[in-house]
């Protein structure tokens, strides 16, 4: 927990809301520019409306459109794989996660604000800032997942977790249906999807104010190793802490189940609209037609809207039956999405889909980030755990990314790339079934 004096301590629930406020801030990028109007437009300005797959030019390189963007995002987790080892480092360190959180917060908010200038010519632009937008978006979750320990008792961390979680799906929807109200009253589509943009950046850094006027700067910080730089110093922490998991057969098996579905849970999250704009239709005048933007922002904000009370039942749920049993529940419904998404193709079944993809979204990757806060140990070295359960869904996300974008540009076909995720989640499941089986000779169980 943090040093600050009494006096200077927030409440319990300001404290708690203000840590949530920072998803309430974040995840208008989550849902705008990795969910909906970016790959939108992305999709809409480089596609030429032939039979044919539709390539891009960057910098020479002649690539399918969309296979380009899913490169692109499996090389800013890449990045950021690389960079959080080292920035968790200097944080505990220095005692400064707040700082490094406002840095990748205002690089993150200050690229989206960039993409308002990117149009049809500059694809090399949109990428860039896209890569620039997505690292700063990863990196400042470091930090902030690293201060749920410090904030709430291990009792709280399931309801917090959740709240921070739900707050990011009020929040991100509010922004989304301004930018609909853009979508739908400028005749430029092109222009009010930019437009977007601009309001994604700025909602990022207004909103994280709140954030960053309460947490506390905890003082002093774990010991540098005097053996090491302080550069290098993050990967052997990283090595220090993969040792102590290691010891922990329960932790260490959640983190391969975690590693598994995180490929598919993220990979899905993070293409479904560009599969929604290449592979559903919807019937105008007795003609099919792709869906429009403006069809995709519906559904991704019925999937919001069903996922804030998907988050809060996954919640009460591992109270009832533990949360290990609930993400098995939860992986289980994950396969069974990507089976119907192989088959759908109109937009009735998309927004079918969609509930369904609601109602699991946010609930796993809430327990999941609270189930490993319970399994770790006590320790103040908190961004450096944290930083290591970074890394793993960060690589997971590489691997399912560059994996869905591959097999498209291989067989020329996305739904291909859907239906091969059932094996990410298969193989998460089996762990997950082996946690169950350890669990019940390890102490650490009852706490989840």
């Amino acid at each position: 927990m943090t040093n600050l004096s009494t006096e200077q301590q927030p409440s319990a629930k300001k404290l708690h809301r203000a840590w949530s406020m920072y998803d309430w801030a974040n995840s208008a990028y989550n849902l705008v520019i990795t969910s909906t109007i970016f790959p939108a437009y992305y999709i809409a300005i480089t596609t030429s409306g032939g039979k044919e797959q539709d390539y891009v030019s960057f910098f020479g390189w002649r690539v399918i459109n969309s296979s380009l963007l899913n490169y692109a995002l499996a090389l800013a987790y890449l990045i950021i794989a690389f960079l959080s080892p080292v920035l968790s480092s200097i944080a505990d360190y220095k005692g400064n996660k707040k700082k490094f959180m406002q840095l990748f917060c205002y690089l993150g908010a200050a690229a989206c604000c960039g993409l308002f200038f990117f149009e049809k010519g500059n694809i090399e632009l949109g990428i860039i800032l896209s890569i620039l937008a997505a690292v700063g978006y990863c990196g400042s979750l470091v930090f902030y997942n690293a201060y749920l320990p410090e904030i709430a008792a291990p009792e709280d961390q399931d309801r917090v977790s959740a709240q921070g979680f739900s707050y990011g799906y009020i929040g991100s929807v509010l922004l989304q249906i301004i930018c609909l109200a853009f979508v739908f009253t400028l005749s430029d589509g092109g222009l009010s999807a930019r437009i977007s943009f601009l309001l994604v950046g700025l909602w990022w850094i207004g909103f994280s104010q709140i954030t960053f006027r309460t947490l506390p700067v905890r003082q002093g910080g774990v010991e540098k190793r005097p053996d090491h730089s302080l550069l290098s110093n993050g990967f052997h922490e990283l090595r220090k802490v993969w040792e102590q998991i290691k010891t922990m057969p329960l932790l260490k098996t959640f983190l391969a189940a975690f590693f598994f579905y995180s490929m598919g849970v993220q990979t899905v999250m993070l293409a479904a609209a560009e599969f929604g704009k290449k592979e559903i239709y919807k019937i105008e005048n007795g003609v099919k037609v792709p869906m429009a933007t403006s069809d995709l922002i519906v559904t991704i904000l019925l999937i919001q809207l069903v996922a804030i009370g998907g988050a809060m039942l996954m919640a009460r749920l591992s109270k009832a039956i533990g949360n290990i049993k609930v993400l098995m529940l939860t992986v289980l419904l994950w396969i069974a999405i990507c089976v119907i998404a192989y088959y759908t193709r109109t937009a009735m079944q998309f927004y079918l889909l969609a509930v369904l993809v609601g109602l699991v979204m946010g609930g796993i990757q809430s327990i999941s980030r609270s189930t490993y806060s319970k399994l770790m140990p006590e320790t103040k070295d908190t961004a450096s755990f944290f930083s290591f359960y970074d890394v793993t869904e960060k690589i997971a996300i590489v691997i399912g990314m560059f994996s869905f974008g591959f097999i498209e540009h291989m067989t020329g076909n996305m739904r291909n790339s859907i239906f091969a995720l059932t094996i990410f989640f298969l193989l998460g499941f089996i762990f997950l079934l082996r946690a169950g089986i350890k669990g019940k000779q390890s102490a650490a169980f009852k706490r989840i």
